[in-house]
């Protein structure tokens, strides 16, 4: 792989890994949706730093569950749903465009629908 290419890749994942970082402590930014394209990415650009992320005792078990089992932990299912709810209510009372409105909430109805619909990991990581 050039060198430029995986460079790029590496700066994605580090940046990707910081917005998860991130994530963890403010409530309206994914933790796992930034763990997950920083694993991906790392895994193109620094297979060492993709397997850090991996067994890293916070993010790595919802990574790993994620890639082997396609699941959500249920703690992560929860915490989906009140931050969909919270957003929901939000747009219920800022939005004035009733179409936009109905089209938005139901919109994230479906994802949360999607989220809770996931199952919950078997395997012990």
């Amino acid at each position: 792989m050039p060198v430029v290419r995986r460079i790029a890749f590496l700066a994605l994942a580090w940046v990707s890994f910081g917005l998860g970082v991130v994530g963890a402590f403010l409530p309206l930014l994914p933790t796992t949706c930034f763990m997950l394209l920083a694993v991906w990415a790392a895994s193109k650009g620094s297979p060492r730093f993709a397997l850090w992320i991996r067994e890293h005792p916070r993010f790595g078990p919802a990574v790993v569950a994620w890639e082997c089992e396609r699941a959500i932990p249920r703690h992560a299912k929860w915490l989906a749903s009140a931050m969909l709810a919270v957003s929901m209510l939000v747009l219920a009372l800022t939005v004035s465009l009733w179409w936009l409105k109905l089209s938005l909430i139901a919109g994230l109805c479906l994802v949360g629908a999607w989220i809770l619909s996931r199952p919950e990991p078997v395997a012990a990581h």
